[in-house]
């Protein structure tokens, strides 16, 4: 597989952060349905849970902070990577893109692992156009590489990601903020159902566009997934509706 190749058995898979690193066949979830199951986000180093409020509902959905905890790319490699290699279901390792000049020896690390299909790359919040161009040359390697954007800021730096030699776009949670008790904001990911109208327009946009694009956002119902791949998406993945059950 060249780093331009990027198929799917099946146009549905988690989204990074929600199953967490290895697949759980003896879960209550059917991860047979899955063509690709993402791993929780990998950082470079370990990085520990956010401290303070991480959990505000609001109508139509929630804000979620967590702070990616994870015990860093080489421990995570040595804890999962049996389990990876034995996996009946492609993996997409998830990798936390904090500076550019790490993630051609993050790549690398991953390129060697049985089982894994491709990457995906999270990039820091505040990426404009050159910085996504950026991480997306510096990730390219010997597998695809799908860069996660934030759904708020997706349209506008799709092309850049893409001229940077993506084999794909996947749309990450937008940000938001939240009043908090003590007069300060709660800061963090927005997920829920009232999500989607935008995630829909925004796969419509990018797949117009002729960028391949997999699609995520408020889906709750497989006839949204459908519409969102009726919109043009590659695929289609699912976050906080797996938590109760899909």
């Amino acid at each position: 597989m060249s780093k331009y190749d990027l198929t799917f058995s099946k146009p549905l898979m988690n989204a990074a952060g929600t199953l967490g690193f290895t697949p759980d066949l003896r879960g209550p979830l059917d991860l047979s349905r899955l063509g690709a199951f993402v791993t929780n986000p990998i950082s470079l180093g370990r990085r520990t849970p956010a401290r303070g409020p991480r959990y505000q509902p609001f109508p139509g959905g929630f804000l979620l902070h967590t702070g990616y905890p994870n015990p860093g790319l080489r421990e995570t490699i040595r804890r999962c990577q049996e389990r990876w290699a034995r996996s009946p279901i492609p993996i997409i390792v998830h990798l936390l893109g904090e500076k550019v000049a790490d993630l051609p020896g993050m790549v690398r690390q991953v390129e060697a692992l049985e089982g894994v299909i491709g990457i995906e790359l999270g990039l820091p919040k505040e990426a404009d156009g050159k910085v996504v161009r950026a991480f997306s040359e510096a990730a390219l390697g010997e597998l695809p590489v799908i860069i996660r954007l934030p759904l708020e800021r997706a349209v506008e730096t799709a092309a850049q990601a893409i001229q940077g030699g993506a084999a794909a776009l996947s749309l990450g949670a937008p940000r938001g903020a939240f009043p908090a008790r003590a007069g300060n904001l709660i800061q963090g990911r927005l997920y829920g159902p009232a999500l989607f109208p935008h995630a829909l327009m925004v796969v419509k946009e990018i797949s117009q566009a002729g960028l391949p694009v997999i699609g995520a956002g408020g889906l709750y119902s497989q006839e949204q997934c459908e519409a969102v791949l009726s919109a043009g998406a590659l695929a289609v993945q699912l976050d906080s509706i797996l938590w109760r059950g899909w």
